[in-house]
């Protein structure tokens, strides 16, 4: 009897043969691979994890069904956020973060790219006030939107995401206040721990003031991340490799009205406020861990702290 741990939601005939094609994933198999995960978790006394089916197929089909790297990505997943409360500890969507939902600086834009391609986001630093928010704030609520794209959006699991950064009004007061010991945590997530698979990030309109910090900040990305990146000048070259009409209306598109995506965000993520809540019951407990402990300087990497930048 199938019970709703158990459920995996249906793809649509394109997702599926990407899933089969691309990711390994055996339909029949599938029952044998989530029992593995979960027969591997008993057996992990410092890892506390969420096992119902839908979460755990994210993690093997964000590895191609190998194994061994969705039990690393698992515990790693959590391992990361035990050790980043800063960014991962008590979420919610609380007033800070609708707030900063309604300004519009990050969206996920309804359409894909393409038949089952890859969801696309698009963040405006225009609409970013850095003397309201900071960079911690913006991450913050892009890993709260994370948690519901794990579960409900098979586009960005399957096909994977693509960022789109608008840099043409971006303030230096926030480039300032860059922090990129910070910066450097989120790229190891990304890499290590993240089900999502990032297939680029394209920035447009980047001001030559800033063009440095930004170098820099990607220089601390892994570097399977960094070969993701791509500038562009201005809009017209990005709308050679996406097209217009995969941005909202506000950019000459048809992938949705800016306003109407923030509104429709905003509800999804107060929808899974009860969710949020849960998580602070699961993660690692180092003490408990077998085998050699981890520790923030031999997860990341990070002797000492970056200096925020003084810029006039």
């Amino acid at each position: 009897m199938l019970v709703m741990a158990d459920f995996v939601r249906p793809l649509s005939a394109e997702l599926r043969h990407i899933a089969e094609t691309e990711l390994n994933e055996v339909a029949e198999r599938l029952p044998a691979d989530l029992q593995a995960l979960r027969d591997w978790l008993a057996k992990q006394p410092h890892l506390k994890c969420r096992q119902d089916a839908q979460f755990l197929v994210a993690f093997l089909r964000g590895c191609k069904f190998s194994l061994e790297k969705a039990k690393s990505k698992l515990d790693h997943f959590y391992t990361i956020k035990s050790m980043m409360p800063e960014v991962f500890g008590n979420r919610q969507m609380d007033e800070r973060n609708i707030a900063l939902c309604r300004t519009g600086t990050y969206v996920r834009l309804p359409k894909p790219f393409g038949t089952a391609g890859p969801r696309i986001t698009l963040t405006d630093y225009s609409k970013f006030d850095p003397k309201i928010f900071k960079m911690l704030d913006l991450f913050r609520y892009q890993t709260l939107l994370m948690e519901r794209q794990i579960r409900e959006d098979d586009n960005s699991i399957i096909s994977g995401y693509i960022e789109i950064i608008d840099l043409s009004q971006m303030s230096l007061s926030f480039v300032a206040q860059m922090d990129f010991t910070l910066i450097k945590k989120m790229g190891v997530f990304a890499e290590k721990a993240s089900p999502t698979r990032m297939k680029g990030v394209h920035l447009v309109n980047c001001p030559k003031e800033a063009a440095a910090v930004l170098n820099l900040a990607k220089s601390l990305m892994p570097t399977k991340l960094q070969n993701r990146f791509y500038v562009h000048k201005n809009m017209e070259q990005l709308f050679e490799i996406i097209p217009r009409e995969y941005l909202p209306e506000e950019y000459g598109g048809d992938n949705g009205r800016i306003g109407d995506i923030i509104a429709q965000m905003e509800q999804e993520m107060l929808g899974y406020n009860d969710y949020l809540k849960e998580e602070n019951d699961y993660g690692v407990n180092e003490q408990l861990r077998p085998g050699k402990r981890l520790s923030p300087d031999t997860l990341f990497g990070i002797e000492g702290s970056f200096r925020k930048l003084d810029i006039d």
